[in-house]
């Protein structure tokens, strides 16, 4: 049975984005046992795949705040001895950058990766025993998925399919039961640049409370709770849960009703379980990295136009 690699370590967009090529290879590779090298923050993504044998988590970013520490050469030595631990039939590094070119670089195995004129770093190409050429006007997903393809000899077909196998139930802990309806509003991103501005929220939120939608607003660092309150303040009936894992955020999104997010990886989490989406885009292009699938999903804005409260409401489906 062939044994393949996949090296795609961050971020959470990213890492859902490689989704699609994990469920290529397991459709169109006989009895192909996969595992996958991901940054330990967001291991639980690919543990969700229900293709995916092992997940080995690796803590790069990290490590580069304690070099010389004894703990992070210990787990350094640990995380290599689990990734040599297996002979691979191909390793594929579909992250295409210099740090998940080394990793790949230590793993036993056949090393795939993009060429020099399709790779993010050219300097990670020299590490690979083959290359293949992508092009680069495609979407991230459609990258992967094509990559994949390439090193191991099939072709790329059929919609994309993530592949994410989420629990049907999440405990809230809130006011509310998550088996009511309610709209999942993400309101936290990377870069300040992306952020959509509270006053919009409000104004959705109330929108959407009038159709009937509870507004859910989840979020990740103590700054994000904070602004997730003052905009849920303002929205009757809007609850902002307790912090909670990357599981339990793809299990609300999958019973949302519908998903309004930023530029941010929980919102390509939520496409990749299947709910309508309408991705905010205000300091990027969705172009290339936007949300993809065979969903209803929805892109709206661009970089330095982002998009209104009219216009993501007219793009929703109509409330029930």
């Amino acid at each position: 049975m062939p044994r393949i690699l996949f090296v795609k370590t961050s971020s959470l967009g990213d890492v859902v984005h490689n989704c699609p090529a994990v469920t290529d290879v397991a459709r169109c590779v006989p009895g192909a046992i996969i595992d996958w090298v991901v940054e330990a923050p967001f291991a639980e993504v690919a543990a969700l795949h229900a293709s995916v044998r092992h997940v080995i988590p690796v803590a790069i970013r990290r490590w580069r705040g304690a070099p010389l520490a004894v703990d992070t050469w210990s787990e350094f030595r640990a995380f290599r001895s689990a990734l040599r631990g297996e002979q691979y039939d191909a390793v594929i590094d579909s992250q295409g950058l210099v740090k998940s070119a080394l990793i790949a670089a230590l793993a036993r195995g056949r090393k795939h990766g993009f060429d020099r004129a399709s790779v993010r770093e050219p300097l990670a190409a020299y590490f690979y025993d083959a290359t293949h050429a992508v092009q680069g006007n495609m979407h991230a997903v459609d990258r992967n998925r094509q990559l994949a393809a390439s090193a191991l000899g099939y072709r790329v077909e059929g919609p994309c399919d993530y592949g994410l196998r989420v629990p049907d139930e999440v405990r809230m802990q809130a006011s509310k039961p998550a088996s009511s309806r309610y709209a999942l509003l993400l309101t936290m991103t990377s870069r300040d640049d992306k952020l959509w501005p509270e006053e919009h929220w409000r104004a959705l939120g109330n929108a959407l409370e009038d159709r009937g939608l509870h507004c859910l607003l989840p979020w990740g660092t103590e700054e994000e709770r904070r602004r997730c309150a003052r905009i849920a303040t303002a929205i009757p009936g809007a609850v902002v849960p307790r912090r909670m894992t990357l599981t339990e955020l793809a299990s609300l999104a999958r019973r949302a009703h519908c998903v309004v997010g930023v530029d941010t990886g929980l919102a390509h989490l939520a496409a990749a379980v299947n709910v309508p989406v309408i991705g905010l885009y205000c300091g990027s292009d969705p172009a290339l990295t936007g949300l993809h699938g065979a969903g209803r999903l929805r892109n709206l804005g661009n970089r330095g136009m982002p998009p209104t409260v009219a216009e993501i409401l007219k793009n929703m489906e109509p409330s029930p």
